[in-house]
C-alpha cells in the first residue's frame, strides 16, 4: 500500500480547507436553527396577536352594567288574582318617576326609560310571580342597562363627542350620572353570557342555547362516528383482503378527509333534510352531518393506532389458541384505545368549530330558548358567533369576540384533554 504524504504547505492548505468547510457547515446548521426559531416565533406572535385582538374587543362583554331600581308593586297595576296580566310597564314608569320627579313630559319619560333594557317589565313580572307577597310593597331589582348606556358606562361611547354623533343625549347622560351618584349603577361579571339564551337586545343575549346545541350536536356526532369509525378501521386493518377494492376504499377514505366541510353540508341538506325530511336546525341533523365529516379522520386515526400495536401481541395471542376475533377485541383494541381516544377528541374538537355545514342545514336560526332534545331547533357556538357578527348593534361586536373566546376555550380544553390522555395512557414498546 502506498501512503500519500503532504508537504508542509499542502498539509496547511488542506487543514485550512477542512476548517473552512466545517465553518460553512456549522454556519448552515445555525441558519437552519434560526429559521426554525424564527418560524416558531412568527407563529406564536400571530397567535398572540389573535388572542390580544379578541381580548381587547371582547373583554367588555364579560361584565354588564346593571341599575338598581325600587319598583312599587301597586295593587292597582298588578291584581293578586291575575299576576301575569299586570300592567308592568306602568310599574316601571312609576319607579322611574319616583327617582326623577322633575321628568314629566312624555318625550322625556320615554328617553328616561331608554336607560334600562327594553325587557324591564318582564324582570319585574318574573319577580312578582316568584313572590306574590310583594304586591302592595316595593321590590328592589338589578336591571340590565340598555346597550347604549352599557357602552357609555364602559367608555366605549365617548361622552365628549358632539351630541349628534352619539346614541345618547346630553340629558340622558345627566340622568345616568345621577344614578351613578346615587350608587345605583354596578358592573358585575356577566353570568348571563353563559346562562341566558340569545336575544335581539345585546345586553340580554347569552350563549346558553348555543352551548346546549353544540353539546347535543357533538353527542350525536360521537354516538355515530365513534363505533362506526372503529368498526370500519378494524375491518380494513385486520380482516379485509389486500386487493384493488380495498386499495380503492383506502384512497377514497383519504380523499374524503380532505373534502371541504361545506360539501358535507350540501350532502346533509340534500339527503337528511330534503330526501329524509328530518327537522331543520336540529342537533340530530347537525350531528349526522358532522359525523360524516369526522368519519374519515376517525378511521385513519384508528388504523394508525392499530398499526402501532406490535405484531408480537397478535402472534402471542394466536399462539395461545385465541381466535383472531379474541386477539383483536381482548388485546389489540385495548392497547390501541389511548391513541383512538386521542384522535377522537381532536376530531370532536374539529367538529365543534365547524360552521359551514351547520349553516347549510339551518342551524343559524334565531332561537330564544335552549333546545330540549336532539330534534328541537337549536344553534351551535360557531353559528351563534356568525349570527352576532352579522348584527348591527354595537354591543354585539364585543359579544362576538367573547363568543369566539368561549369557543376557543372549549377547543383548548378538548385538545388539552387529548394531550393528557395521550401522556396518561400511552404505552411504549
Amino acid at each position: 500500500m502506498t501512503e500519500t504524504t503532504y508537504s508542509g504547505s499542502d498539509a496547511a492548505d488542506r487543514g485550512n480547507d477542512m476548517a473552512a468547510r466545517r465553518k460553512r457547515r456549522d454556519a448552515a446548521n445555525r441558519r437552519l436553527q434560526y429559521y426554525g426559531i424564527g418560524a416558531i416565533s412568527f407563529a406564536i406572535g400571530l397567535l398572540a396577536l389573535l388572542f390580544a385582538s379578541l381580548i381587547v374587543s371582547g373583554y367588555t362583554a364579560f361584565t354588564q352594567t346593571h341599575v338598581r331600581i325600587d319598583f312599587p308593586i301597586s295593587a292597582t297595576h298588578v291584581k293578586p288574582d291575575a299576576i301575569d296580566q299586570g300592567n308592568y310597564r306602568l310599574v316601571v314608569r312609576d319607579a322611574l318617576a319616583d327617582l326623577f320627579p322633575d321628568v314629566t313630559s312624555p318625550a322625556d319619560v320615554r328617553s328616561l326609560g331608554q336607560i334600562l333594557t327594553n325587557n324591564t317589565q318582564f324582570f319585574v313580572r318574573d319577580a312578582v310571580l316568584a313572590d306574590p307577597s310583594v304586591i302592595g310593597r316595593s321590590v328592589t331589582l338589578e336591571i340590565p342597562a340598555s346597550d347604549p348606556f352599557d357602552q357609555l358606562n364602559k367608555g366605549v361611547i365617548d361622552r365628549n363627542v358632539p351630541e349628534n354623533q352619539r346614541r345618547v343625549t346630553d340629558r340622558q347622560i345627566g340622568w345616568f350620572d345621577q344614578l351613578v351618584a346615587q350608587d345605583r349603577v354596578t358592573a358585575p361579571f356577566n353570568w348571563a353570557l353563559f346562562t341566558a339564551p340569545n336575544s335581539r337586545f345585546p345586553e340580554l343575549a347569552g350563549l346558553s342555547g348555543a352551548i346546549v346545541g353544540s353539546a347535543l350536536t357533538l353527542l350525536v356526532c360521537f354516538v355515530l362516528s365513534f363505533p362506526i369509525g372503529i368498526a370500519a378501521a378494524i375491518y380494513l386493518e385486520e380482516f379485509a383482503p389486500k386487493n384493488r377494492w380495498t386499495d380503492l376504499i383506502e384512497v377514497n377514505i383519504n380523499n374524503l378527509a380532505a373534502v371541504p366541510s361545506i360539501v358535507f353540508g350540501l350532502l346533509g341538506l340534500a339527503v337528511f333534510l330534503n330526501l329524509m325530511g328530518l327537522p331543520r336546525s336540529a342537533p340530530l341533523v347537525g350531528g349526522m352531518v358532522l359525523a360524516l365529516m369526522t368519519l374519515p379522520t376517525m378511521i385513519i386515526v384508528t388504523r394508525a393506532a392499530l398499526k402501532a400495536v406490535p405484531p408480537s401481541i397478535r402472534e402471542a395471542g394466536l399462539g395461545m389458541g385465541a381466535s383472531k376475533h379474541q386477539v383483536i377485541m381482548h388485546h389489540v383494541l385495548p392497547l390501541a384505545m389511548p391513541g383512538i381516544l386521542t384522535g377522537t377528541i381532536i376530531g370532536m374538537a374539529h367538529a365543534l368549530g365547524e360552521t359551514a355545514p351547520l349553516l347549510l342545514i339551518g342551524m343559524n336560526a334565531f332561537i330564544t330558548s335552549e333546545p330540549g332534545g336532539i330534534t328541537d331547533a337549536a344553534t351551535a357556538l360557531p353559528t351563534q358567533v356568525f349570527i352576532w357578527a352579522d348584527s348591527p348593534e354595537r354591543g354585539f361586536v364585543a359579544r362576538t369576540a367573547a363568543g369566539i373566546l368561549v369557543l376557543l376555550g372549549f377547543l383548548i380544553i378538548m385538545n388539552g384533554l387529548a394531550v393528557w390522555l395521550r401522556q396518561r395512557l400511552e404505552r411504549t414498546w
